[in-house]
């Protein structure tokens, strides 16, 4: 196994500059450092002391083979670790440190391409009233706050657990959201939702002598953390549908799939969702079959 000095040598001023000049989030840094760690292991267990000018593309196949076979890596994960590694070698290349990327002869595998999961109108009003008419703790204020904002702004789950109160415009009804890459958007919000927050600023400033800065905060009155998160929302939506999946990213994807399905402009949804470009926008642009049974009794002379 490489000791921590020399993982480090190996990655660390790749790591730092994802960090202080691309100005990457902290999740996409620890899931470029896991990858990198993971895969220098496994050149040291398997072939010894490499220097990267000497690793070539069959080192890196190899790594991806056992991956596939031990670890039942599929294809979307293969990919975000050849892109990790595109990343790493282009950076070593720019600093001289290699003459040549071994990836160039790596193929990135086909994935296929899967529809988001996503609630109905009708289940997205039974979520929303079942949050309405829950005793309430602070537990409860938690969960209807979360999940009207994601349902309302379609911010994801890192974006929302660290919206700073600094980020509301009371006066101009918009959030400032700090997305992927450190890049700012504005999202407009309505007047129901300004109100909902400044009562729960008024019950924390109530509650707590000391609290977090964030929009949101624990029982506790420390900042939300990501599980905390999860299994609120996860435990609400099983009450509204019977989805498999019933993450944060669902009230994301169905915040999208409603917003195209009344109309709004696909550029519109994809500036709201923070995409830097529309190929990752389009993937909301399926119907759902009732809106298609719809279309189909409207305009076909047979329905």
């Amino acid at each position: 196994m490489l000791v921590n000095t020399e993982l480090q040598t190996l990655i660390q001023p790749f790591i730092n500059f994802l960090q202080y000049e691309k100005r990457y989030s902290a999740h996409t840094i620890l899931a470029y450092t896991k990858d990198l760690e993971t895969f220098f292991t496994y050149l040291h267990k398997t072939y010894g002391q490499i220097a990267p000018a000497e690793i070539t593309h069959s080192f890196i196949r190899s790594w991806l083979a056992e991956g596939k076979q031990i670890l039942h890596w599929d294809s979307r994960t293969i990919n975000r670790k050849i892109s990790t590694l595109k990343s790493y070698f282009k950076y070593l290349l720019t600093q001289g440190d290699i003459k040549q990327s071994p990836m160039t002869k790596v193929i990135s595998p086909k994935t296929a391409k899967k529809l988001p999961t996503f609630l109905k109108e009708a289940e997205a009003t039974q979520l929303l009233q079942n949050i309405d008419t829950t005793t309430e703790s602070w537990k409860t204020l938690n969960a209807k706050l979360l999940i009207t904002l994601f349902y309302a702004t379609g911010m994801r789950l890192s974006e929302l657990i660290n919206l700073q109160e600094s980020q509301v415009d009371n006066s101009r009804q918009q959030l400032k959201v700090l997305g992927k890459g450190n890049k700012e958007r504005i999202l407009p919000v309505a007047r129901e939702i300004i109100t909902m927050l400044d009562e729960y600023y008024q019950l924390k400033r109530k509650e707590f002598a000391n609290f977090d800065s964030t929009v949101l905060v624990t029982e506790k009155g420390k900042k939300l953390y990501p599980k905390y998160a999860y299994l609120i929302v996860n435990h609400y939506i099983g009450q509204a549908t019977t989805l498999d999946k019933k993450s944060p990213h669902v009230l994301r994807h169905t915040f999208a799939t409603h917003l195209l399905n009344n109309g709004a402009e696909l550029n519109a949804v994809k500036e709201l969702l923070g995409h830097s470009s529309l190929a990752a926008t389009q993937v909301y642009t399926h119907n759902t079959i009732d809106k298609l049974k719809d279309v189909y009794k409207k305009a076909h002379p047979k329905a």
